[in-house]
């Protein structure tokens, strides 16, 4: 396996609409194999293919606190969602920088496993937030995007200060 670099913003890839994966193959297997470890290196709970620089529908989501529970998505969709919530969010493309976000509180997601097999699952909680929060990176969406004006301007005057340029 191999640890893969995981683009920052403004970088243009995390910008992108992700192509649907047609091929359910070895290179398949070698991105899902990879991004688990880069996930994992960095400590985060979620990586989206455009965090490290590939503009395909896939996303690897471990949630758990103990051991280790993996689950990989091919192609999700958000398919029904309910309730609301608020939690703060982060992201390992904006490093450091964290901001409460509102999201659906329950989503049922359809994608496909690394065999190309179809499966449905209810998610609520912290899954459900990260989720939300991977699947929107296939669609070129930041947490950011989900903030208030004020609260985007925050960012942009905190992004600043950290050496960083406007969009």
């Amino acid at each position: 396996m191999t640890l893969l670099p995981i683009f920052k913003y403004p970088e243009e890839v995390l910008r992108q609409e992700c192509e649907e994966v047609t091929d359910f193959d070895k290179s398949l297997c070698e991105l899902l194999d990879n991004m688990a470890e880069t996930m994992y290196e960095a400590q985060g709970i979620g990586l989206a293919a455009p965090q490290i620089g590939v503009t395909k529908q896939v996303t690897v989501i471990d949630v758990s606190s103990e051991e280790p529970l993996l689950i990989e998505f091919i192609n999700p969709t958000i398919v029904a969602e309910e309730g609301a919530t608020s939690s703060e969010e982060g992201c390992l493309s904006i490093p450091e920088y964290r901001e409460s976000v509102k999201r659906s509180e329950n989503i049922v997601v359809e994608a496909f496993d690394r065999t190309g097999k179809p499966f449905r699952m209810d998610a609520d909680g912290l899954l459900s937030i990260c989720l939300q929060h991977e699947i929107d990176h296939l669609h070129g969406i930041l947490f950011i995007d989900h903030l208030s004006r004020l609260k985007r301007e925050m960012f942009k005057r905190w992004y600043k200060k950290q050496g960083g340029f406007d969009e």
